[in-house]
């Protein structure tokens, strides 16, 4: 990206991601090459090789340690990221997502089964415990109207998680999610910017 458009993208408050990779040279110095982004990569290999950290100067991020939006997620706001085992990701980023900022309300239906199928309930807030809640012990679809939520394979808002915007999510189980159960769901708020 030319130094001209990075300046206007910083003036603009745009949501920027810092990715970068370090490799030691056979001297024993290390060199350190990065990529900036302020909008979906589905695949940073032509940019980076791998991608071990990556720094938000603003904005939120969810980042992928597979191309096209797959596999282990983690979600990222303004800071610094510096070991990305640490952020759940098997082998390295491999592409990324920028979440825009959502005013207004959010709304959520979850269902028990794949396409819509058995008990549903309808969200508009968090939800830290799902089974608690509902009485709910999975949720294998769902659609999201409005907002732009985080849903986690343990209550409490813990473990691995998997990024919601608006849409109809028929198969959980499709998207790669197999075997994972969820089990508590977080708004993307106006303070996780």
């Amino acid at each position: 990206m030319p130094r001209r458009m990075k300046a206007d993208l910083r003036s603009k408050g745009s949501s920027i991601l810092v990715l970068a990779r370090s490799s030691s040279t056979r001297t024993g110095t290390s060199r350190v090459a990065s990529y900036e982004t302020s909008s979906d990569c589905a695949d940073m290999s032509s940019y980076l090789s791998r991608c071990h950290s990556c720094r938000v100067e603003s904005g939120c991020f969810m980042v992928y340690d597979r191309t096209n939006y797959m596999g282990n997620q983690f979600f990222v706001r303004r800071g610094e990221y510096s070991d990305y085992q640490r952020m759940g990701m098997s082998d390295c980023i491999r592409s990324c997502r920028m979440i825009p900022m959502h005013r207004g309300q959010f709304r959520m239906r979850i269902y028990e089964r794949e396409n819509f199928g058995g008990q549903m309930h309808e969200l508009m807030d968090d939800c830290d415990n799902m089974m608690d809640r509902y009485r709910m012990s999975d949720c294998m679809s769902c659609n999201v109207m409005d907002g732009h939520w985080l849903m986690y394979e343990q209550p409490h808002y813990r473990g691995r998680m998997m990024y919601l915007r608006p849409g109809e999510y028929r198969s959980f189980r499709d998207m790669g999610m197999s075997g994972m159960r969820f089990m508590s769901m977080r708004r993307i708020m106006d303070s996780c910017y």
